[in-house]
């Protein structure tokens, strides 16, 4: 995509969310660093109806470590994955209260040092609590990246700097969330609904998906000629 349009598209998506936000729910850098843990491999929805009465009672590392596993277990059993999630957070917070003060770190290099942390969380934890302008590549935005013609590549690091590369600076701050939440409420996986995208005319994606009256009635329109050539 050419250097013009991609800025249109970055345009369009900022005039329908001008400050987009993060759709987990989180109190403070060290929440926040345990909600997206947690989300690996599972919603967003399903993830903050866990934590909601967990971080009620936990808002700080010290505070997880004197819940201990099997009382985080107790609040975060219904997400995926579960057991290795409550050991990844309760070794990180060990990590964090030993090694930084009880501090999230502000640093990729620091954060995917802690356990159950990978780029696209380091990332997440930079963009949103620290404002460092990190786009974290998850399914949603691999899929934008590459049915657009934005930023295709194989893998999600291709996509990540592909996007750090096309993205204009004044979008940089947002983008991350004006590419996730498109690709979860618009641009969805299994048919993109793009009769409703704002972007449309200048994704590459083809053919586009007819708005459902449109299908409905090509659908009745084919069934007409085939009943007319049947009798």
């Amino acid at each position: 995509m050419k250097a013009d349009k991609v800025a249109e598209l970055y345009r369009r998506l900022r005039d329908l969310e001008p400050s987009p936000k993060t759709e987990l729910k989180y109190i403070n850098a060290y929440t926040l660093l345990v909600a997206v843990v947690l989300s690996a491999q599972a919603t967003d929805v399903g993830v903050n109806k866990a934590t909601g009465p967990l971080f009620a009672r936990v808002e700080t590392p010290e505070k997880m470590l004197k819940l201990g596993e099997a009382g985080l277990k107790g609040y975060i059993k219904t997400i995926g994955l579960f057991n290795a999630k409550a050991k990844n957070v309760m070794a990180l917070s060990k990590i964090l209260v030993e090694q930084h003060g009880s501090q999230v770190p502000a640093t990729r290099e620091a954060l995917e040092a802690l356990p159950g942390v990978g780029r696209k969380t380091a990332n997440v934890v930079l963009n949103v609590a620290f404002g460092q302008h990190t786009i974290a590549v998850d399914t949603h935005i691999f899929r934008v990246g590459n049915r657009t013609g934005l930023a295709p590549g194989k893998n999600p690091i291709e996509v990540e700097e592909k996007l750090e590369k096309a993205t204009p600076a004044e979008f940089k701050q947002h983008a991350h969330h004006w590419l996730i939440l498109h690709g979860r409420y618009v641009c969805k996986a299994r048919t993109p609904e793009c009769w409703r995208c704002v972007v449309a005319d200048l994704c590459a994606y083809k053919p586009k998906t007819p708005a459902p009256q449109s299908a409905e009635a090509e659908k009745a329109k084919a069934k007409k000629k085939l009943a007319k050539k049947r009798g």
